[in-house]
């Protein structure tokens, strides 16, 4: 699978593919991550990728001619190229899309900077706009490596352990129960003890009662989600 960021600044970006599971997944060659800048697209003599809001509105806008070429040159060369735009007016980003996207061969992310991209860009280029919350970054860069780090995991290979997705929150409506390391005793804090007995249908029990505390207390609407799906749904 390939990933590419169309970023104005990838520096901010690659860092976070040099350390744990994302680099030895690259290493191992189950992913490959590379970047596209607007920046070199620019028929600007000074480069510039921007450009005053039409109708007024403070601050500059991402103009539509080095992003459309840039992700012309994408399509050109890579026809099954997924592309996404972050923006907080879109959809949330969910658990069951990081799955989704998990089997496309190609995931291009288009972050905006200033106060946004040129509406034409995405009408022409999305294939999907996601948010990652109700609220507003500095930039696209971080939401597009939440999404990254989102899909890469569901990568067959990436994590070395593939029963940990499927105990993990959002795989169902609960929340994923507490975990606990050794020591059984910290700070006189305690492990619960049925999970030191070795009893694996009591732990499970257990476990289901502390994700349904702890969704309640967090998330209350994914508990009621929980409690009126039909039994034969579970």
């Amino acid at each position: 699978m390939r990933f590419t960021f169309v970023t104005l600044f990838p520096n901010l970006i690659e860092g976070y593919f040099q350390d744990s599971i994302l680099k030895r997944a690259i290493d191992k060659e189950l992913f490959s991550v590379d970047y596209l800048n607007p920046r070199d697209f620019s028929l600007n003599k000074h480069s510039k990728v921007d450009d005053t809001a039409v109708g007024g509105g403070a601050g500059m806008v991402m103009n539509p001619q080095p992003l459309c070429d840039a992700l012309d040159s994408l399509k050109t060369n890579n026809p099954d190229i997924h592309i996404i735009f972050l923006t907080p007016v879109a959809k949330p980003f969910k658990q069951n899309d990081a799955k989704r996207l998990a089997k496309k061969s190609h995931v291009a992310f288009v972050s905006g900077r200033y106060e946004g991209i040129d509406e034409r860009v995405i009408e022409e280029f999305a294939d999907e706009v996601f948010s990652i919350g109700d609220y507003i970054l500095t930039g696209g860069e971080l939401a597009s490596l939440v999404l990254c780090d989102a899909i890469s995991r569901n990568v067959e290979g990436v994590l070395g352990n593939s029963e940990s997705l499927s105990i993990e929150s959002f795989e169902s409506e609960l929340l994923e129960a507490p975990s606990f390391s050794k020591p059984k005793e910290y700070r006189n804090l305690v492990v619960p003890k049925e999970y030191l007995k070795g009893n694996h249908s009591k732990i499970r029990t257990l476990k289901i009662a502390l994700s349904e505390c702890k969704t309640k207390f967090f998330r209350p609407e994914q508990l009621l989600k929980h409690i009126t799906r039909k039994p034969y749904e579970k």
